[in-house]
């Protein structure tokens, strides 16, 4: 069996981890909708977002073993084709407790997917070019995160919030198709590990205790945390408080999708220019800047659409950067606990995306305070663990890893 060109394994790399803004961004325009349709509350409706996150996080525990074990390919196509199903189901839910359910199951899919994204990128690149390849992979994330607000913008805008979610099954189902015909295992045989208890226990502890891992886990949670926090609050703030159209909605959401891939793009340049860490440190001045701006026009009662896209289109920019390196950087010190290293990443991100959802689907008081010093926030927490723990700890070196059982101290 032939190995995949470079270019196909980035095509991969960016449909798996696309994955994500799929089924978040193209839902966002239809959400104020499901209030009046099902009548659910805004905190019901919420939860369609953030009720997913959790099980996509906590199943990457799973996961990542599963792909260690038996290798990538099998994964992806359990993992796609719930997906898919679960998708279908959403569309066709008829309450909002199934719609919950489904994208709940939809979450756990989701995460096989995402996790074998990471994984893959490490089975097939050395750390020093695996941050180079994840940026473009996250460029390519950015189109579809641009194709997927305005697809959602218009279709809830003219057909309704079902279409949205019959489009996200068409992804899956596509990605199905594609990885079945053309993705080539990236695992090979003698670089699986076992599934016994201690020695998962052991991967674990290995992964955790790696300072750079967690330098790099903690940058790309903290960046996360912010975005999250405005794609929670955003859908009811735009619409409702600042008084845009659904559409209106989506074209913003894509324009902020344009300037992550830009950010992307801007990664690479200052990788060539500056190296990994100083690159991150720039992205962190971006971020910075973007939650206080955002901060001090809310303060001066400043915060309407045209002050406060410019300063989400600067965060974007920036939470390019810090993805590209932060997820490559989490990875890259585990050669043959690729799996496992983005299972553990992912949980981390998620888990604390979760708890942000659910603390402001309570806390929305009609204003635009909840998302803007959110964000301030975040970006402030950003800025400090780029400029100090990744400036410590974000060189990525191998570090020595669990083959097979009689590796373990005491198995």
């Amino acid at each position: 069996m032939s190995a995949m060109s470079p270019q196909l394994m980035v095509l991969f790399i960016a449909m798996m981890i696309g994955i994500h803004p799929i089924s978040t961004d193209l839902f966002l325009p239809g959400m104020s909708a499901l209030t009046r349709d099902l009548g659910a509350s805004v905190a019901q409706v919420q939860l369609t977002l953030t009720g997913m996150l959790l099980p996509f996080g906590l199943s990457q525990l799973a996961w990542g073993p599963l792909s260690d074990r038996f290798g990538r390919k099998p994964v992806l196509l359990v993992g796609l084709a719930a997906f898919t199903v679960a998708a279908v189901a959403c569309a066709l839910a008829p309450t909002i407790d199934a719609l919950l359910a489904w994208r709940s199951f939809q979450g756990a899919a989701m995460g096989a997917i995402v996790m074998s994204g990471r994984a893959v990128l490490r089975d097939g690149f050395e750390p020093a070019e695996a941050v180079r390849v994840m940026s473009r992979a996250q460029t390519g994330l950015g189109v579809l995160a641009c194709v997927g607000p305005l697809a959602g913008g218009v279709l809830a805008e003219y057909a309704g919030w079902r279409w949205a979610l019959a489009f996200i099954a068409g992804y899956g189902a596509l990605a199905l198709a594609l990885v079945a015909l053309r993705f080539r295992e990236t695992l090979p045989r003698e670089r699986r590990t076992p599934m016994h208890p201690v020695a998962l226990a052991h991967n674990w502890v290995t992964v955790l205790r790696h300072p750079s891992f967690r330098a790099w886990s903690l940058l790309t949670l903290l960046t996360f945390a912010g975005l999250m926090t405005f794609l929670t609050t955003s859908p009811f703030v735009f619409t409702e408080v600042l008084g845009l159209s659904r559409l209106q909605y989506g074209v913003s959401i894509f324009s902020m999708s344009v300037f992550y891939i830009a950010g992307t793009f801007l990664c690479r340049r200052l990788l060539a220019a500056l190296g990994l860490r100083k690159t991150v440190a720039v992205g962190a001045a971006m971020t910075l800047t973007s939650g206080t701006l955002m901060g001090v026009f809310t303060l001066a009662d400043m915060a309407q659409v045209w002050t406060l896209l410019p300063t989400l289109w600067l965060y974007a920019m920036a939470h390019g950067i810090h993805q590209s390196c932060g997820q490559a950087g989490a990875v890259s010190p585990f050669p043959r606990m690729a799996g496992a290293a983005s299972a553990m990443n992912g949980v981390l991100m998620m888990s604390a995306a979760f708890l942000i959802g659910g603390w402001l689907g309570r806390h929305m008081d009609g204003t635009v305070v909840p998302m803007t010093y959110g964000i301030w926030v975040w970006s402030v927490l950003v800025a400090l663990v780029a400029w100090t723990l990744v400036q410590r700890h974000g060189e990525v070196k191998d570090v020595g890893e669990v083959r097979d059982l009689s590796e373990v101290p005491g198995a």
